[in-house]
């Protein structure tokens, strides 16, 4: 496994490792960082309105089309290095 694929799954460990749960921006950011990093640009349907979270899940992914999967995982890894540190 190369050095930044290592350090996005320590990062995916880490972040089941927070003391305090992050705020809903913060965990918006993780999911799309991680889906963008682990599958690349969101495919499919954005949800409908009545379904506000798979609805911000999916714009928060949509938001990082075209982002490269390598700065997506570092992304990741930076952001659950922050929110370890506190």
């Amino acid at each position: 496994m190369s050095e930044p694929d290592q350090a996005f799954a320590d990062a995916q460990e880490n972040v089941n490792k927070l003391t305090s749960r992050p705020d809903n921006d913060q965990l918006l950011q993780l999911y799309a960082l991680f889906k963008q990093g682990s599958r690349g640009d969101v495919e499919g349907k954005r949800p409908g309105r009545l379904d506000m979270v798979k609805r911000a899940k999916y714009d928060a992914w949509a938001k990082l089309a075209g982002t490269s999967s390598a700065d997506a995982k570092q992304g990741y890894v930076d952001l659950v290095a922050r929110l370890t540190q506190g």
